[in-house]
């Protein structure tokens, strides 16, 4: 059955990809990105030209996200899937960065996710149902030295879709997690770098890893045997498609990197946690 989608951060990368796939299999996507007057004017053309709708919506500015959410209500009544895909990445010595952009990125990878999801979660408690999807990564459960920072968004992203799904069950709104793992998107060009450069040079030999790592990586997402960011989109579509109640709770994409041990290892611990507070019955999702 065809559903209306909202999908944030889509002017490329994952978010384009999704948008244009579940638009291409016959959902009512609403693709969201910021200043489509603007910066993103070309992308948004692209895809109005294509027959998606754009709406012009910003995760760290509620008011965007409000009107966008109002937008799509007012023309199509209801809200059936929310993808939160949008997002920003860093990379460096830690110590490096500055405070503000540490908050920057919070406030961009975890509170504009909870932003969004506020939003739209009002018309999905109304209808009784839903499908809310956060892209978060496989650094939300394995860490690599030097992006921390980023890594430290994605656990944060973990629990919250976690709490999220438990708290939503009885309401008859899902909740899953897509952890991607390194794939060729702009993301990673226009990763936020250290600004305090003394103290990487501090680091010695230890600052200049970062470099090497990331240069490593850009070599490895841009060969031939380069993973496709399509697979994101396939995941996604999947779990749109897939009933209620049979939505797997996380999804890792690409190279797993230990991520996928670390979800069948936590799984049971966390089942046991939520039996020992009294709260099994809110794993299970309540469907009409």
């Amino acid at each position: 059955m065809p559903k209306t989608i909202l999908v944030t951060g889509a002017s490329s990368g994952f978010g384009r990809l999704i948008c244009e796939t579940l638009a291409g299999s016959g959902h009512t996507v609403f693709a969201s990105m910021r200043d489509t007057a603007g910066k993103n004017r070309d992308h948004a053309r692209t895809l109005r030209d294509r027959g998606l709708n754009v709406v012009d919506l910003d995760v760290t500015q509620v008011e965007t996200i409000e009107k966008a959410v109002a937008e799509i209500l007012a023309s199509q009544g209801q809200i059936d899937v929310l993808i939160n895909n949008a997002g920003v990445a860093s990379a460096g010595v830690s110590e490096a960065f500055s405070d503000q952009q540490v908050a920057d990125l919070f406030n961009v990878n975890v509170v504009g996710v909870h932003r969004v999801i506020r939003s739209v979660l009002p018309s999905m408690r109304k209808q009784g149902k839903g499908l809310v999807v956060n892209i978060g990564s496989i650094l939300g459960r394995v860490t690599f030295p030097f992006f921390g920072l980023y890594g430290a968004s994605k656990f944060a992203v973990e629990a919250l879709s976690d709490s999220y799904r438990y708290e939503l069950s009885q309401l008859g709104i899902d909740v899953c997690l897509v952890q991607p793992s390194a794939y060729p998107t702009q993301m990673y060009a226009s990763a936020a770098q250290p600004v305090d450069l003394t103290t990487v040079d501090e680091y010695g030999e230890t600052g200049k890893i970062p470099a090497a790592m990331f240069e490593h990586f850009m070599t490895m997402l841009s060969g031939a045997d380069a993973p496709d960011p399509q697979d994101i989109a396939d995941v996604v579509l999947g779990l749109v498609a897939q009933p209620s109640g049979e939505r797997p709770a996380r999804v890792v994409v690409g190279t797993s990197f230990g991520a996928e041990e670390a979800n069948v290892a936590m799984a049971p611990l966390q089942a046991n946690t939520i039996k020992a507070l009294g709260l099994g019955h809110l794993a299970t999702l309540k469907t009409a």
